[in-house]
């Protein structure tokens, strides 16, 4: 069971997901996170993993499809607090060659500007 916590600071969405990332929840993170994207101007969203436990590819393809929306619009996404079990997975998908990672949400929030 996945629970979802967002917060919309200025231009940021924080997405804090706890859990785990699977496909029992995929859809329910993507129309969450398209309706958010939706109705804010978010141009940077952060991803904080410090209570994800196991993340699986059809969460990782989430991640990737809103990480295109917000390339295509000149926004990023970055990804925070990994476990090294879902930071090998990042890691082996190659999330982390297109996303950058940091230590804190507001070491993310810090770079992006």
């Amino acid at each position: 069971m996945m629970e979802l916590d967002l917060e919309i600071r200025q231009d940021t969405l924080f997405v804090r997901p706890e859990g785990e990332l699977d496909l029992g929840v995929a859809d329910y993170l993507r129309r969450t996170l398209e309706e958010s994207l939706s109705k804010n101007p978010v141009r940077h969203l952060v991803f904080n993993f410090n209570r994800v436990s196991y993340i699986d590819s059809s969460c990782l393809g989430v991640i990737l499809g809103r990480y295109k929306r917000l390339a295509r619009e000149g926004g990023r996404v970055s990804l925070v607090g990994l476990q090294p079990h879902v930071r090998r997975i990042c890691e082996l998908s190659g999330l982390l060659r297109i996303m950058s990672e940091y230590t804190t949400e507001e070491e993310a929030v810090a770079r992006a500007g």
